[in-house]
């Protein structure tokens, strides 16, 4: 008798640690009436012109979120704020409207997430120095930054397998890690701007490609220097800061590093073919 009061006991008090510590978790929150405010203002209707209006707190990839739910003039509104900054990540409404992930709240905003530069590869040189400045106050969504990261690699959607591409907070601020690869298991990984949409970094790595050993003649230094800057519009001679020939078991390897623009760019070139093998660029840190 006495064992199951002392185990009822220890019950009660992990309930109890549970709860307060579920609680004082919550204490950040912006909070569902905030939330159905934020969602209730980007739809620009008032609480008396919607019905059925529900708020819930859920989790996604690790992120706190509030679904906020309501109806309006025959039209279904969804719209999901995170729980801690009060900012709307996603939107979904019913056929006949915009559905999908938001894009901004005004046509600026859209402007700026739409604003990527749309260079085809392997023409890497358009990641956008401008890794920080987050102006809007929406997320652009996943699916906008895979087609981000698919229009500046020069591909389409059926010509890759995406391995991930989750919300994550790193150095400051909110980007997508956009993973994929090709048929031939050329691997891109990109970093891209949860409110911009810009190109913070990213990463090219033909991991399967097979050199032309076979080849007696390989490109001159000077013309893997030339292949490598015509990937960086703008850049010139002064901006190499490193170059060399590396011979990696017996595979000739032209390796350099590109600083233009406070973005650092490092490439690996096959000195036979010309193919470059591997490519990233990422924001200079002084």
């Amino acid at each position: 008798m006495r064992y199951r009061i002392l185990l009822c006991t220890i019950g009660l008090i992990v309930f109890l640690f549970s709860a307060c510590a579920q609680q004082q978790s919550q204490m950040g929150y912006v909070g569902a009436e905030s939330a159905k405010r934020v969602a209730l203002e980007a739809a620009l209707l008032s609480e008396q012109d919607v019905s059925s209006i529900s708020t819930d707190l859920s989790t996604r990839n690790g992120l706190d979120y509030y679904q906020v739910s309501f109806e309006s003039g025959g039209q279904s509104y969804r719209y999901d704020v995170d729980a801690l900054t009060g900012v709307i990540i996603n939107i979904e409404n019913s056929p006949g409207a915009d559905s999908g992930p938001i894009e901004g709240n005004s046509p600026q905003e859209t402007e700026r997430a739409d604003s990527v530069p749309d260079s085809a590869h392997p023409s890497f040189g358009a990641a956008s120095s401008a890794a920080s400045g987050s102006g809007s106050d929406a997320y652009i969504g996943e699916e906008k930054a895979r087609r981000i990261a698919l229009d500046h690699a020069g591909l389409e959607e059926n010509q890759v397998t995406f391995v991930c591409s989750p919300l994550e907070f790193d150095d400051g601020q909110w980007a997508y890690d956009v993973e994929f690869y090709t048929a031939n298991y050329e691997e891109y990984d990109y970093e891209i701007d949860a409110y911009t949409g810009a190109v913070i970094s990213f990463d090219y790595d033909a991991e399967y490609y097979s050199p032309q050993t076979g080849s007696s003649s390989t490109i001159t230094a000077e013309q893997a220097q030339q292949l490598a800057l015509a990937q960086v519009p703008g850049a010139t001679q002064s901006d190499m800061w490193e170059f060399e020939i590396d011979d990696d078991d017996g595979i000739l390897l032209y390796e350099g590093k590109i600083i233009y623009n406070n973005m650092e760019y490092e490439f690996e070139i096959d000195a036979y073919s010309g193919f470059i093998r591997e490519w990233s660029a990422e924001p200079f840190a002084r």
